[in-house]
């Protein structure tokens, strides 16, 4: 059985600057990633994807993005940025790696892999992400719809839904994106329970994410005093609230049944769809944790205190949503999270 320091389990954004903030406090972690490239779910998503934030905003801790700081980096620009940065990072990084199952070991914990071998690890920092538990909401009558279901987390171009009926299930920034997309070669629909909330992309000629740093909003340490998130807010330069004001796509409160492909709308209209497409958000991905008796609860969600374990003391986490902030799971705020858990873990390990 090989030992090490620390096993990071997830080699995204998250794993990456857990793994920096770790080599910081003298720790030498292992990070291991399910995928074959260090660049986590972003491969995965959508093909028109671009990021809500400048450049500028959107670095990890020891590695400015690269280019023109104003501009909305696109989804293969955040994928060659985090291969870049895992390039540079000093630190074991193994790709082809998933993480089956963690449980307490005479070490501290045992890592076991996909492919039978295990880790001895003193500490372990799941930082996972989302990507690999999408969402799928109860909704009246979808398990019997005869048309084609996919999440988000399935979907790349419009292009395969070319004149087709497309229901788009969702408020947030993802699905008002690819309803917008999609109503470019299909008749659309953006059904949500409640409407559409948005907020510009500029106030007073300055990015939201300058006024959030500015105001120090985007670093409130509000994680700990919600006990759910607040509403998404849509980030919008204009054009996505212009689609829905024309119709393209339309948005209506979310269908009250299904009867084989036709959909049953509030209004009592009933309509053949072709396809409906969950933009319904993400879950933590942390199936591998199952087997360690107290850290996640009985919903499968993790028990921390602004990521760390709140019942294992030698485990933490990186990258949650709402960790600790608004921007724990991006890429601008990720960074000042893993600081904190590096720290947590050196400090505990120091007093063993």
């Amino acid at each position: 059985m090989e030992y090490v320091d620390v096993a990071v389990i997830g080699g995204g954004q998250s794993g990456l600057v857990a793994a920096h903030a770790l080599l910081r406090e003298g720790l030498q972690p292992v990070v291991l990633e399910a995928s074959g490239a260090a660049a986590g779910s972003w491969p995965r998503y959508y093909d028109s994807l671009t990021l809500f934030s400048p450049a500028r905003y959107s670095s990890l801790p020891g590695m400015p993005f690269p280019g023109e700081l104003d501009r909305y980096p696109h989804r293969d620009e955040v994928v060659a940025y985090l291969t870049g940065y895992a390039t540079r990072l000093d630190a074991d990084i193994r790709t082809g790696h998933r993480v089956t199952g963690v449980w307490r070991g005479d070490a501290g914990f045992e890592v076991e892999v996909a492919d039978g071998s295990v880790l001895a690890a003193r500490v372990v920092v799941a930082a996972s992400g989302t990507f690999g538990h999408p969402h799928r909401p109860v909704l009246p009558g979808l398990d019997g719809f005869t048309g084609t279901v996919l999440h988000a987390a399935d979907y790349r171009r419009p292009e395969p839904f070319a004149d087709q009926r497309v229901v788009v299930v969702g408020a947030g920034n993802s699905a008002v994106q690819i309803a917008a997309e999609l109503a470019t070669t299909a008749r659309v629909t953006l059904a949500s329970r409640a409407p559409v909330k948005f907020v510009r992309q500029k106030i007073a000629g300055r990015d939201l994410h300058f006024w959030l740093r500015r105001t120090g909003l985007d670093i409130a340490p509000l994680g700990g005093l919600l006990r759910r998130p607040p509403t998404q807010l849509v980030i919008d330069d204009g054009r996505y609230r212009a689609a829905l004001a024309q119709g393209a796509p339309d948005r209506r409160p979310v269908f009250t049944g299904i009867d084989g492909a036709k959909v049953c709308w509030t209004d009592g209209a009933r309509e053949e769809a072709d396809a409906i497409v969950l933009a319904t958000g993400y879950r933590p991905d942390l199936p591998y944790l199952a087997g360690l008796d107290g850290a996640l609860d009985a919903a499968g969600h993790c028990r921390h205190r602004g990521g760390a374990s709140a019942t294992v003391p030698d485990l933490a986490f990186a990258g949650l949503e709402w960790q600790r902030s608004l921007s724990s799971n991006s890429l601008r705020g990720v960074g000042r999270d893993a600081d904190r858990i590096a720290r947590h873990l050196a400090a505990h390990l120091r007093t063993q």
